[in-house]
């Protein structure tokens, strides 16, 4: 009897390009990019996890990172979802100039913000604005399992046209019991009724949305102001903060840094780096980053987030000490072996990096 043997599955890694295959208008100023793999190769990832993508600007090569939109159980493609605001480059350039054929190069996926990390009975997705996207994978993937979840996803927009993903969304709560949307929206179109919620997210709204909400594993993202609303809310109401989870590319607020025991950086010391493999020192202060002393050296280390998130910038450090404070963009292992963030690292002293 012959035995046909079984295709091997060949997973997507960093190490090749992504190829564009489509872009998709969601709402105004956001669009999807659907890529895939030039190798045929199937996407893994945890979803709500993000890439970080090299963008070829006219002005050099930028890092941006960006959330997955889609589902690893729908694994032939990759998305990603953007919203350009006044102030993009990195973002506006994909809408002015990525197109179907073009290729990047990314690096990830990375990220601990995900389901399958806390897995839960019951889940409250929170978001506003375009940190809708890591809720839409993790739903995505939940319904795609074919088992009916138990989720209550709330999303806050300035209007009802700039819900992202407001009809995939209802599609999905049409075919299963166990998705319940709520929108809020701090004002109405023209000429369009809303019955839905109005004004912003507070404690009020929590309770009359998800009356179980004590017993959900919350995930929450978008801009920080609305997110510490969420915690003050939460926390407000007697909810058990290690159910809470967050993801957000902004920088923390004060009293979630931590705050070194012995070292404060100053101005006043100065320090010297040795980018051993370019051959070129440069001397800086201890309040200059890893990553600033390079590029005032005319020197480029690929950077996404500059907050010590993404892990796009990291970097071998050969000799010296540095005092880093970082947000979860390296592992402790990472660290054992060397390892240093260059966006949030300051040179003690004299430092020898691997560039």
């Amino acid at each position: 009897m012959n035995v046909v043997a079984k295709p091997r599955l060949v997973f997507w890694t960093d190490a090749e390009e992504l190829e564009c295959a489509s872009f998709l208008p969601e709402a105004p100023n956001v669009l999807t990019f659907c890529f895939r793999s030039p190798s045929g190769s199937l996407f893994n990832f945890d979803p709500g996890q993000f890439l970080t993508l090299e963008l070829p600007t006219p002005s050099g090569p930028i890092y941006r990172t960006y959330t997955i939109s889609s589902s690893p159980s729908r694994p032939t493609s990759l998305t990603i979802t953007a919203k350009a605001q006044a102030d993009s480059v990195g973002t506006q350039w994909m809408f002015d100039s990525l197109r179907p054929g073009m290729r990047l190069r990314a690096i990830g996926p990375a990220g601990t913000f995900s389901m399958a990390h806390q897995p839960a009975k019951k889940y409250l997705f929170i978001s506003a604005g375009s940190g809708i996207t890591p809720m839409m994978s993790m739903t995505t993937h939940l319904y795609d399992s074919g088992v009916d979840p138990d989720i209550v996803f709330v999303h806050c927009a300035r209007r009802p046209s700039e819900i992202i993903f407001r009809e995939r969304l209802e599609h999905m709560a049409s075919r299963v019991t166990g998705i319940d949307l709520k929108w809020v929206v701090e004002q109405t179109d023209p000429y369009r009724p809303w019955t839905g919620y109005r004004g912003m997210f507070n404690q009020l709204m929590l309770g009359l949305m998800a009356q179980d909400y004590l017993d959900r594993e919350v995930f929450c993202c978008g801009p920080e102001p609305f997110m510490q609303a969420v915690r003050e809310a939460l926390a407000g109401l007697g909810f058990d903060m290690a159910h809470y989870h967050q993801e957000s590319f902004r920088a923390p607020l004060p009293e979630a840094e931590k705050v070194p025991d012995d070292f404060v950086p100053t101005e006043k010391n100065e320090a010297e780096i040795e980018f051993v493999l370019s051959g070129v020192s440069a001397k800086c202060v201890e309040t200059d980053t890893i990553l600033a002393a390079a590029r005032a050296a005319g020197l480029v280390i690929r950077s996404g987030c500059s907050m010590g998130i993404c892990g796009t910038c990291k970097v071998r450090k050969i000799d010296g000490d540095v005092h880093m404070v970082h947000n979860g963009g390296i592992t402790d292992e990472e660290i054992a072996d060397g390892y240093i963030l260059a966006c949030c690292s300051n040179p003690v002293g004299r430092v020898k990096v691997e560039i």
